[in-house]
């Protein structure tokens, strides 16, 4: 019998990419696959567990689809990923909207899941987190000229702040070959630009020991006819000589680098359980814009880690102030259960730590605006994704701008420009942290 299965996605792009799974593997089973879950038989909500925004979310969510669930619009709700995985019998207790889960090492059991919630039954599946299934068929979501190749599941890191190696299990790397079938394949159907994703993109090969690496696969990669590469969470402890030359070697591999340094005081780096040193990240991000002039370096802080006054905070501003990192996303420190950070002494007041949240995210903002300003005049290459009516122009990218965190070009142009299109746009201005422009001739 065919179901009529609505896909909700929560989280990051990892997740997006198990929920592309899971859609393919239901309509490879016969069911009609759509995103509104109004008037669906069953919804299916990956959630993200990560934090305390990301549950609040997850949980917010679980209740509005429990309202349509009452209202008769609705059948059957299936909850999976980050949040099932940390808190099954939380949800079983607290949230009876919710009629299955699925933990993340279950993902493949969806079709399963969703024949036994049709059936009547009360469906749980929690599958080892060690040893899932990572290849197989997606069901692609994001717009045609942009996908994500997720090379990698799980971590094996340990860093004290992260609880992500219990919900998602240790390190494992995809092999190259299910790698570069998935790529032709994204390739052959009119992708662009490759977003390599993992929790830790950098240690990619490390556990097959093998000769396999990072390296190895952008050279594989580039020979497929993408025009952009990008990498998303290279560790600076990992990024070796032989991917720095890679990187600088390939045209087609992105000079945008997101690499989550946390902090830079060797106190608070230790105590995260992070595996270098201020120095260290000093001549990391001296090599690579040694090797590339243009690179665009992106990074995670959290402000307010157990033990971080004063002068740690000061320590890590003067940084960031001498360092001029164009991106950066900023967290204030979250004591989740079961983490080690959790039970360290010396806690940060929350609004203290809010508020250097607030002083780092203004004090990046102005590097933002240095960096903007710099583009002025210059013609950069920007990938198009559509004209945006309510600006009355068109919007795209460039190598520096990664999709929904970074920023945008707003440009016009004479004639009609395709979205997935790449063009050359002259920064003419700026506007509230974008860039303008129009189109050189």
């Amino acid at each position: 019998m065919s179901y009529k299965i609505a896909f909700i996605s929560l989280g990051c792009a990892k997740n997006l990419v198990n929920t592309e799974q899971m859609m393919a593997l239901c309509r490879k089973a016969g069911h009609q696959v759509c995103g509104d879950p109004d008037g669906a038989d069953v919804a299916v909500l990956n959630t993200c567990g990560f934090i305390e925004s990301a549950k609040s979310e997850a949980i917010d969510n679980i209740i509005e689809l429990g309202q349509l669930k009452s209202d008769g619009k609705l059948k059957k709700l299936l909850v999976t990923g980050c949040l099932t995985q940390r808190y099954p019998n939380d949800i079983r207790d607290e949230l009876p909207e919710v009629d299955g889960m699925l933990g993340t090492g279950s993902y493949t059991d969806v079709v399963e899941a969703v024949e036994e919630l049709m059936a009547g039954e009360k469906t749980s599946h929690f599958g080892d987190i060690h040893h899932t299934y990572e290849d197989g068929e997606r069901m692609v979501t994001t717009p045609p000229y942009t996908a994500y190749l997720k090379i990698a599941e799980g971590c094996s890191n340990g860093c004290a702040f992260c609880i992500i190696p219990k919900l998602r299990g240790r390190y494992r790397s995809r092999s190259m070959e299910a790698l570069l079938e998935e790529a032709r394949e994204l390739a052959d159907s009119g992708v662009k630009e490759l977003i390599l994703i993992a929790q830790d993109i950098t240690r990619y090969g490390w556990d097959k020991k093998d000769g396999t690496s990072l390296a190895k696969l952008l050279d594989e990669l580039c020979k497929l006819p993408f025009h952009w590469i990008r990498l998303h969470y290279l560790y600076p402890e990992a990024v070796t000589d032989e991917l720095i030359e890679t990187i600088a070697r390939q045209p087609k591999v992105l000079h945008y680098l997101d690499i989550p340094i946390q902090h830079c005081n060797d106190g608070i780096l230790k105590a995260m359980r992070r595996r270098s040193t201020k120095q260290e990240i000093i001549d990391l991000f001296a090599k690579l814009r040694a090797a590339m002039p243009d690179v665009v370096l992106r990074t995670s802080l959290i402000c307010g880690l157990p033990g971080e006054g004063e002068e740690e905070f000061e320590e890590l501003c003067q940084f960031l102030r001498e360092q001029k990192i164009q991106r950066a996303g900023v967290f204030q420190f979250s004591p989740e259960e079961g983490t080690l950070a959790a039970a360290m002494d010396d806690q940060v007041d929350p609004d203290v730590a809010q508020r250097r949240v607030e002083l780092v995210v203004d004090l990046q903002s102005r590097v933002m605006d240095e960096y903007n300003e710099a583009r002025l005049g210059t013609v950069m290459e920007v990938l198009c994704e559509g004209f945006d009516s309510q600006e009355g122009c068109y919007v795209g990218r460039t190598y520096a701008d990664s999709v929904e965190i970074d920023g945008r070009v707003l440009f016009t142009a004479a004639g009609v420009i395709p979205a997935g299109e790449f063009v050359n746009v002259r920064i003419t201005g700026l506007s509230d942290g974008d860039l303008t422009g129009e189109i050189e001739a």
